[in-house]
């Protein structure tokens, strides 16, 4: 039992590898998005994000990011920042705003979203749903003669 086959150890390396899942977008990690700066970073978004950022960012989605920054800022590793809450569907999410927790509003409420790796060059407002979808089947009181009928 002590002697493993060669195919057995390249199996077990695999799991291990496959276990630590490293995130990339557009062939960089997290670290590396961080390290850039934001001529860099605007670079390896997709063109209306690319236009957007040249076109400059203005003064709300900077204080948006300022909010975000003093959320995260004193944490110990692996708690949840307090809620950023925010009317900016259209902000785009950057790098510097992974792992920090937005309210973005719906139109009738806040809907708190974590931002994660893979959401990075979306718009918030893609993770806030405004509508109630319908659901279909269930017919109503009086949508039939028989439930007038009720017992």
């Amino acid at each position: 039992m002590a002697d493993k086959t060669q195919a057995q150890i390249e199996a077990e390396e695999r799991k291990k590898r496959a276990a630590v899942r490293k995130f990339t977008f557009r062939g960089m990690e997290l670290e590396d998005l961080l390290k850039l700066s934001n001529e860099k970073l605007i670079e390896h978004l997709r063109a209306r994000q690319r236009r957007r950022f040249n076109r400059g960012l203005k003064h709300k989605y900077q204080r948006l990011m300022t909010k975000l920054r003093k959320a995260k800022k004193g944490l110990e590793p692996g708690a949840k920042p307090a809620p950023v809450k925010t009317h900016l569907r259209n902000a785009i999410i950057t790098p510097e705003m992974v792992g920090s927790v937005v309210g973005i509003h719906s139109g009738r409420g806040f809907t708190n979203v974590e931002i994660k790796f893979d959401m990075i060059g979306h718009y918030l407002g893609e993770f806030s749903i405004t509508y109630k979808p319908t659901t279909h089947g269930k017919p109503g009181v009086g949508a039939t003669k028989s439930s007038a009928h009720t017992d």
